[in-house]
């Protein structure tokens, strides 16, 4: 690969799950073959080679074989074959719950292990409540203190979504080995709880039962990505570094993701220059970072080093490439990708390959053209492309083909508070105030409110949030007045308020007042208030960033002599010396 600028540049979906998943797969396998008093008088060497047929098998009529061998051979009630033959039935890829409920239910005496199985499958299954009576079950025949129960029990709460359930079973754990604390770690964070997540590393590590493993590692990287803690992510690069986990493929793939999605694509870079061997998910998060971060050139050339390593790119890899094109405008480029999907790599396009093609469209102006694709495409269109048309609609003003998108949202029953604001800024900027008073008739009449965007930003291993006209922080006094001066210092230097997204009819003054104390403006100046000089910032947004708050930070880096990195809902803004990585297209 030709180099890239360190001053320059996760996979989209980084799997943390599955390799959490395969982990725990691995663990649960290695118990299976442990021994145990009902195996005492079966030989070894007749023993290992059926046990591992039966975790080597995928297909359901050798699973089916095996189990009428065992029964012949009366070997079935044993539990060294009987473990692993549940395992694989009851659990994916085979997962036939109906077949693993009529054998489990002939076994004499199922142990903990067995227990655990069948409450994971039915946690996957239609009818997760089922598992809770067979909790209840396992309490009867006095498994309560045994602490794989309690983990798996964890987790089943957890993918049922009762969060306070399953903490007060980790709470009322008398021992928690490192699985235990991974579960709580992932209950976090389907929670949206992330920031507890990352408290759980502290914690870990102060204890005396257990230390962070590869998959505490892997999961608390995820969560770093997700709320751009770049700090807390180098913490646990180091750990990584010290328990000689940094070298595992896996950890390195994550650490690329983690480093794109915090904007410190140099980081990003070193790692994956570091690995001796990339995989296709190492190729895909390293271009699905340059392509986020605005270097969409840069990201079309790793593709193309990608194919002359040999490494065969797969939907994933293409979402990153198309993306790259829509975010940097190259319409040509773009174009090229999608039509050699299908006729180069044998890929079908899917519901995001389509999604960034009609972004690419949208953007360049071709609004009616990516109207007609969408309705044009293979696969049912979604909420989130008709979206993204919206937002195009919003950029060119073309409000009557944005009320048809709405209608669209509505036949899906998908539309949300925040298309509604699409639909606003489109009619204020228009000037069209008539129909903005319908939009928000119609939002009261449904009962749709809108949720304030929230900015945060990381300081000292604490994650700091901010709200528009937040007064919660302790140091909201300080705040307000350093956003009051820098105010002062940008308009000496040429800012000027953009008003046109303003969606109330007031007069210019009122909307700069109201435009003054966005949520990222406040992370910000908390930033400049906080850190010395020449510090960089780095901020993560929920929504989009509007082009006041653009502009703001354009200038700011230039007169504070700052590097600003706003992430967005949908991309990196890299601010530095009053130009924007982006080139204003966004």
């Amino acid at each position: 690969m030709r180099a890239i600028s360190p001053q320059c540049f996760s996979v989209s979906a980084f799997r943390r799950l599955s390799s959490h998943a395969a982990a725990r797969v691995d663990n649960h396998r290695q118990c299976i073959t442990g021994p145990t008093k009902h195996t005492s008088h079966l030989h070894t060497e007749k023993t290992e080679p059926l046990i591992s047929l039966i975790k080597s098998t995928s297909s359901k009529p050798h699973l089916l074989q095996i189990h009428a061998h065992l029964i012949r051979n009366s070997l079935f009630q044993h539990p060294i074959f009987f473990s692993p033959f549940l395992f694989d039935i009851a659990l994916p890829p085979l997962h036939d719950l109906g077949y693993a409920c009529r054998v489990f239910s002939k076994f004499s005496k199922p142990d903990v292990f067995q227990y655990n199985i069948m409450i994971r499958a039915y946690g996957m299954s239609d009818s997760p409540g089922n598992g809770f009576m067979l909790y209840q079950e396992m309490l009867r025949d006095g498994h309560q203190s045994d602490g794989r129960l309690l983990t798996t029990l964890m987790d089943f709460y957890s993918s049922n979504e009762k969060y306070t359930e399953a903490c007060k079973v980790f709470d009322d754990m008398s021992h928690r080995d490192t699985i235990a604390w991974n579960v709580l770690i992932s209950v976090y964070m389907r929670n949206r709880r992330t920031r507890d997540a990352l408290g759980v590393f502290d914690m870990m590590q102060s204890s005396y039962d257990c230390q962070p493993d590869d998959v505490t590692c892997l999961m608390l990287l995820q969560a770093c990505a997700n709320l751009n803690a770049l700090a807390f992510g180098e913490r646990v690069h180091r750990y990584c570094e010290e328990h000689g986990f940094d070298k595992a493929m896996n950890i390195c793939n994550a650490l690329i993701t983690m480093y794109s999605r915090c904007g410190c694509l140099e980081k990003a870079f070193e790692v994956f220059k570091g690995m001796t061997e990339k995989d296709v998910v190492s190729w895909t998060a390293m271009i699905s970072g340059l392509a986020s971060n605005g270097y969409g050139r840069d990201a079309i050339e790793a593709f193309r080093e990608m194919q002359r390593a040999g490494v065969s790119p797969d939907d994933q890899t293409f979402t990153g490439v198309l993306s790259a094109c829509s975010h940097s405008g190259l319409l040509d480029e773009g174009r090229m990708f999608f039509n050699s999907m299908s006729k180069e790599f044998g890929i079908s396009p899917n519901i995001h390959h389509y999604g960034c093609v009609v972004d690419l469209m949208g953007r360049a102006g071709m609004v009616d053209e990516a109207y007609n694709l969408i309705n044009s495409m293979k696969v049912k269109p979604d909420a989130t492309i008709w979206r993204t048309l919206l937002g195009a609609c919003r950029i060119h003003h073309q409000a009557d083909l944005g009320e048809q998108v709405i209608e669209r949202l509505i036949e899906l029953k998908a539309q949300e508070a925040g298309d509604y604001v699409l639909l606003l800024n489109i009619y204020s900027s228009l000037g069209d105030w008539g129909k903005v008073m319908n939009v928000r008739k119609m939002m009261k009449d449904r009962g749709i409110q809108t949720n304030p965007a929230c900015s945060t930003i990381e300081f000292r291993g604490k994650i700091h949030e901010f709200v528009a006209n937040d007064f919660s922080h302790p140091r909201k006094t300080e705040i307000y007045e350093m956003l009051d001066e820098i105010n002062q210092q940008l308009r000496i230097a040429g800012y000027d308020a953009e008003t046109v997204a303003e969606l109330h009819n007031v007069g210019t003054e009122e909307k700069q007042i109201a435009l003054s104390y966005h949520s990222e403006k406040l992370a910000i100046a908390f930033a400049v208030l906080s850190t010395p000089p020449g510090t960089s910032i780095r901020v993560a947004k929920d929504l989009r960033i509007c082009v006041d708050c653009h502009n703001f930070a354009k200038i700011l880096s230039a007169v504070y002599s700052r590097e600003v990195v706003i992430r967005d809902r949908n991309r990196f803004h890299h601010f530095r010396e009053g130009r924007c990585s982006c080139n204003d297209y966004w």
